[in-house]
């Protein structure tokens, strides 16, 4: 047997539930993680956020902020069955990591402040969740602090998520009269008989608080019966529903994403949280209540899928790249089918290589735990691999299959980085390597005109989170210039373009001549450059086709306007001409390049800025002069509502390059007191005077 918070190699599927812990930062996320490994025996004292001792923020820039910003995972074990559990960041510069845990995740806990209620993350993870089909369950924390509102933040879910929220939970008492949950399943009181929360102590509910259970509970009996023919017709005919009936009906609907179970408490007076890793065990998926993963075959295209089973072949995704400054690369996978064991062969199907399996790790956050193989359906991690990388895919070699990618934002901010001293380059150039291969949003580039690096991701933290790092893991002195927005280019009308490339010297010349259709994808585009041929008759042969395609999408990375990327376009290749003797691939790619500059310069060209998504909590004496800052920064306000407490949140859509230093500002604004979030929202079209200075800026 295991011991007590360590799980047990025998485990059966139907008990391991891979779950993350996502919510808007600072509902509380870090410090259920901390409750739920002190309750699962996996720490013996809980650490705290804001005394920069939890478990899973083990980096010092978490310690030192109070952030998450790396994804830890932790297994633990809870009534006999495993938990993988991963507690991702909340700041929306570290939106990346939330969206590769949720990539490999079965179910997701959703943290909300009970006086906040929905904020804007927790919108974002919630899209994010959805988009993979991530079954939910609602907890509503920090129902200890004053103004906490559990109906309130019900209906919010409802209405700002769109969602189904079911309460099986209602609070005995609010903000500091918090004493203890009614389980609305079995109509108990759930207290506890010690400060940390050790032993509960169930009782029958107090007479002032059952006529409200009753009701609560009708409403959530029905809602489950809505989604189960068989507890729908007992419900009509007004039978008794059993609670075995109720539990296992919930339990299906909540996998299938049609209702989401909300529960209430308070993780940092230690209650709720037992609660909570019941409800994780009951309704929340194991890997066999979740469908087969699906691929692709590497060489011919068809589609495959695997079955959570150890009798499958191979088939696991790396999540996430870690760089230990003492181990090496520890790549994070989850194994979907089969077993992958420690010195095992096994075949990289995205790059097509060979990879050695070195050591295989259970993670507890930032320590280790060695085993000799992990089955399917389980997250662990491997050191020794040489060329695999975030969202690639680990296979049999014997039976390929490609998982999907996980899919990034783009980065939206860059800064110009440099050396301190001649021996820093070196170490800043493997130092940046390293970094970048961890994090798929942070992305490094060298422009080779004027010597100089520049370094991109999601926002301001992001990039002094990574030179912070530099600095300390990797002891490298840099300098840091100032925030700089990555700016698009796009057309905005449709027009034919030529590019011709003839030369003639000597003996065989080179001739390519293509023509082609541009025309502007439309702003809700999930596409940003779409190719198409569309020759006929054979005007030109079909091998100059790719490097005509690929001579344009190079182009497109430099720009034409003020060598910004270029995006949302249409090319269609119409046309040309070719020579039977001087035609060649490196002429077509030219003429390609050629067309492009071309139709770029003739439709109309625009600069596109990133416009960020921005929500500001503050004090009601303040909301006058935020609004007006905002709409001078050349916002656009999209709605107030109030928040308690005497607090209004603004949303806006605001230019990302009006948002730079904003954080001081809004303290100064507020004496402290107000918050604000933001997030990329889409490229928008700049103003003619802006883009007039962008381009005068390019010039320079």
């Amino acid at each position: 047997m295991a011991a007590k918070g360590t799980p047990d190699t025998a485990l059966d599927l139907a008990k391991v539930r891979n779950i993350g812990v996502i919510a808007h930062i600072d509902a509380g996320k870090t410090t259920t993680t901390e409750r739920i490994l002190f309750y699962t025996g996996l720490v013996h004292r809980m650490g705290e956020v804001h005394d920069g001792a939890a478990t899973t923020d083990y980096m010092e820039q978490e310690r030192e902020r109070g952030i998450t910003i790396t994804a830890a995972a932790i297994t633990a074990a809870w009534r006999g069955y495993q938990i993988n559990l991963i507690d991702t960041p909340g700041h929306v510069d570290f939106t990346a990591e939330v969206q590769r845990s949720l990539r490999v995740l079965d179910g997701g806990v959703v943290v909300f402040d009970g006086v906040a209620g929905v904020e804007p993350q927790s919108e974002t993870v919630w899209r994010q969740a959805t988009e993979y089909g991530v079954p939910r369950i609602c907890f509503i924390n920090k129902f200890d602090r004053v103004g906490a509102n559990f109906k309130r933040v019900v209906d919010m879910i409802a209405e700002r998520l769109h969602a189904k929220p079911v309460p099986i939970q209602l609070p005995y008492g609010e903000g500091p009269d918090f004493a203890g949950i009614i389980d609305l399943m079995a109509m108990e009181l759930v207290t506890y008989a010690d400060e940390l929360g050790n032993e509960l102590v169930r009782q029958p509910i107090p007479a002032d608080y059952l006529a409200q259970a009753q009701e609560t509970r009708a409403q959530m009996v029905e809602m489950i019966a809505e989604n189960d023919d068989y507890l729908m017709e007992k419900f009509l005919l007004e039978e008794e529903v059993t609670n075995d009936e109720l539990v296992a009906a919930l339990r299906d609907a909540t996998i299938h994403n049609k209702v989401q179970p909300v529960l209430v408490g308070s993780s940092l007076k230690n209650k709720g949280v037992q609660l909570l890793l019941d409800a994780v065990v009951a309704y929340l998926p194991s890997p066999l209540d979740v469908p087969p993963v699906q691929g692709i075959h590497p060489t011919t295209g068809e589609e495959e899928s695997r079955k959570p089973s150890d009798d499958e072949p191979l088939a696991a995704l790396v999540f996430k790249i870690v760089t230990d400054p003492f181990v090496g690369r520890l790549a994070f996978f989850r194994v979907y089918s089969g077993v992958l064991k420690a010195g095992s062969a096994v075949q990289n199907t995205t790059k097509g290589k060979k990879e050695r399996i070195g050591r295989v790790v259970r993670m507890f956050a930032d320590r280790r735990e060695d085993v000799e193989e992990v089955h399917a359906g389980d997250i662990a991690a491997t050191l020794g691999l040489k060329d695999t990388f975030t969202g690639e895919t680990l296979s049999a070699a014997h039976a390929p299959i490609l998982l999907e990618n996980i899919k990034f934002p783009e980065p939206v901010i860059s800064v110009a980085i440099e050396p301190k001293t001649k021996a820093d380059q070196d170490k800043m150039a493997l130092a940046l390597q390293k970094l970048a291969e961890e994090d798929p949003t942070f992305v490094v580039k060298v422009d080779e005109t004027i010597g100089q690096t520049l370094i991109k991701g999601m926002g301001e933290l992001h990039l002094e989170v990574l030179v912070d790092r530099m600095l300390r893991e990797f002891k490298v002195g840099a300098r840091v210039g100032k925030p700089r927005v990555a700016y698009r280019e796009t057309i905005t009308r449709a027009v034919r373009a030529e590019g011709r490339f003839v030369r003639q010297t000597g003996g065989s010349g080179q001739y390519g001549h293509v023509i082609v259709d541009f025309e502007p994808l439309p702003e809700d585009s999930t596409e940003n450059y779409v190719f198409e041929n569309k020759l006929v008759g054979g005007s030109i042969p079909k091998e100059y086709v790719t490097p005509t395609q690929r001579g344009i999408e190079e182009a497109m990375q430099s720009g034409v306007l003020a060598g910004y990327p270029v995006t949302r376009i249409k090319a269609t290749l119409v046309d040309g001409s070719y020579h039977e003797v001087d035609s060649s691939e490196i002429a077509f790619k030219i003429a390609g390049s050629l067309a492009l500059k071309d139709g770029v310069q003739r439709g109309k060209p625009v600069i596109l800025e990133p416009v960020m998504k921005v929500e500001v909590v503050a004090p009601d004496e303040y909301t006058g002069d935020i609004i007006g800052d905002l709409s001078a920064r050349r916002g656009n306000i999209l709605g107030m509502e109030p928040r308690g407490n005497g607090a209004s949140s603004i949303r806006a859509s605001v230019p990302l390059g009006e948002m730079f230093g904003y954080a001081t500002n809004i303290r100064n604004q507020t004496q402290g007191r107000g918050s604000f979030t933001m997030e990329f929202e889409k490229y928008m079209p700049t103003p003619q005077h802006i883009m007039d200075e962008i381009l005068k800026g390019g010039k320079k």
